[in-house]
């Protein structure tokens, strides 16, 4: 039986057209002198002190680890290049610089009432803050008198923001370490707040309410409203909250006596805030450095001896604790009166410095204004104390393991807005 003829494409196949792939493809296979050069651990050029050529000079069953920048544990682009042997962190290289803005030089080309409004994306959690230590620096500059009224809702507003910060920062400590539901009762908690808050600023986060001489705008009846809600259950729930954590024994176990950081160290390098106090030194500005209307306040600072995770967790509550207390006297004693100081649109201050800081949640938060006479300043420095908090890293992290460098992290609380301004 004749068999059927088979057709053929008389046409060639055609390959198509060889593409350049990608060297960062896994399916290609590069000599191992490109490989090298490709894949070295960074800084690809030559090292440029004797700290880096230590550094990246690997040992016997040492290897580079980066955690970050792009890493949901390291509240913002932070990135650690960590040396490792095994599980044990050996050193560590914090490479910053990923977010910088320019924000100083910004404030430096705005008019004085401009200013408040760059300066609140840089600790984005506790906006507040920054407006406060700018306002207050060129309140020194100007000789401003701000009324009492508007003295006690900075106070009122600051406190609640900083109990908001605290919450976040419990739920971001217990997420770093696995935990999942503290950070959903902090969100809550921290939800509650910004609402308050907007109703009385008119922003969720970005508030821009300071003023140079008061404050934008008196107490309203929605604000009063959700705060007076607050309060009757403030106390209770975050007894509640801290709970969560204080009674889990995974979360205890793993924070205690890790990333210890004494007394000697902290005041060495600078440290100020909760991360401070947890090492037993009880400096806080609305005390050493008393401002507004706290000298006429009664509040403890608390502090702790054991310096490590748990101790820099726990100091974050009591003060939780403490601020509900201020608020309760705020708006006890808050008098009648005017919330701003009568001032010109355009201010031009005298030649002159000024320092003004305030107590953040993270610690000491100063600005520090001079004025050449203009309606700009001249020089307009920003002290924050995350980029302080940070530099510990270094001595905090070797000889952990990799598992606890989240926990010693996160307790610390950076901000990345602040650091890379």
């Amino acid at each position: 039986m004749p068999t059927r003829p088979v057709r053929t494409n008389s046409r060639p196949k055609q390959r198509p057209p060889e593409q350049h792939r990608s060297e960062d493809d896994p399916r290609i296979m590069l000599d191992r002198e490109v490989s090298a050069d490709l894949y070295e651990p960074i800084p690809p050029y030559p090292t440029r002190t004797e700290r880096e050529a230590e550094f990246y000079t690997i040992g016997d069953g040492e290897m580079f680890l980066n955690l970050g920048p792009q890493h949901p544990a390291t509240h913002g682009v932070l990135r650690l290049v960590l040396k490792l042997s095994g599980e044990q962190i050996v050193d560590v290289d914090p490479v910053l610089g990923y977010l910088h803005r320019g924000v100083e030089k910004i404030c430096e080309n705005s008019d004085y009432y401009h200013v408040i409004d760059q300066v609140d994306p840089l600790e984005y959690a506790s906006a507040l803050f920054q407006e406060w230590a700018a306002v207050l620096a060129f309140e020194k500059l100007m000789d401003v008198e701000v009324p009492p009224r508007a003295e006690y809702i900075r106070v009122l507003s600051a406190e609640l923001l900083r109990i908001s910060s605290h919450t976040l920062f419990m739920g971001f400590l217990a997420l770093d370490m696995g935990g999942l539901t503290p950070i959903l009762y902090s969100f809550i908690e921290r939800d509650e707040i910004v609402e308050m808050l907007a109703a009385l600023t008119g922003a969720r986060m970005l508030f821009n309410y300071f003023r140079i001489g008061g404050v934008n705008g008196d107490l309203n009846h929605e604000f009063m409203s959700r705060l007076g809600d607050w309060m009757s259950r403030a106390a209770k729930q975050t007894e509640a909250n801290t709970g969560l954590l204080n009674e889990n024994e995974i979360f205890v176990r793993r924070a205690r006596g890790v990333g210890v950081m004494d007394r000697e160290m902290a005041l060495r390098f600078g440290v100020t805030g909760g991360n401070l106090r947890a090492s037993g030194v009880p400096f806080d500005v609305r005390r050493a450095h008393p401002y507004s209307v706290y000298p006429q306040l009664d509040f403890n600072v608390p502090t702790r001896l054991e310096g490590d995770s748990l101790a820099r967790y726990l100091i974050r509550m009591d003060e939780v604790r403490e601020s509900i207390k201020i608020i309760d006297q705020c708006l006890n004693n808050m008098p009648d009166g005017p919330v701003m100081a009568k001032l010109p649109r355009l201010l031009r201050p005298h030649p002159g410095r000024a320092w003004g800081a305030v107590e953040g949640p993270r610690g000491m938060l100063g600005v520090y204004a001079i004025s050449d006479g203009t309606d700009q300043p001249f020089r307009f420095r920003i002290h924050d104390p995350s980029f302080m908090n940070l530099e510990v890293v270094p001595h905090l992290l070797p000889g952990n393991l990799l598992a606890d460098t989240m926990a010693i992290v996160s307790s610390l609380d950076p901000i990345m807005g602040g650091i890379d301004k």
